[in-house]
């Protein structure tokens, strides 16, 4: 069964990055930065559930990153670490879109959905490099 989810997380997170950038094409940038943060999230729980067999229910993908550096061994503790370091102003942006989709006007631009695009598929890359 853990497997079966693991594998649906990891489609539903391939699936928000198919349909953000469609939102992209079309000009829905605050749609698209949405789509990012649920890709990446999926993506982080996914990850969760394969190293310590479960994940916590928050949506905080810089929480989830650094749960994930405490379960797994050093050098892919590391590799979330970096992460962190790497990305504070867009996993930061991630998160403002998770809450002002549905809470608060605000408009995001074209260049800042391509650098959180951008910045969302290099992580997805360094996390799923990350064996447990």
């Amino acid at each position: 069964m853990r497997g079966e989810e693991i594998e649906y997380l990891r489609r539903r997170s391939r699936e928000f990055m198919d349909t953000a950038q469609v939102q992209i094409e079309r000009g829905y940038y605050g749609l698209a930065s949405l789509s990012l943060e649920q890709s990446l999230q999926l993506l982080l729980r996914a990850k969760l559930l394969e190293c310590a067999g479960d994940y916590p229910r928050v949506h905080s993908v810089r929480r989830l990153l650094r749960l994930l550096g405490e379960v797994v061994g050093s050098e892919a503790a590391e590799i979330t670490a970096s992460i962190l370091r790497e990305y504070p102003l867009e996993l930061a942006l991630l998160e403002d879109a998770y809450i002002t989709s549905r809470y608060v006007p605000k408009e995001f631009t074209e260049e800042e959905v391509m650098r959180l695009a951008e910045a969302v598929r290099e992580v997805m890359r360094r996390v799923e490099r990350i064996v447990c």
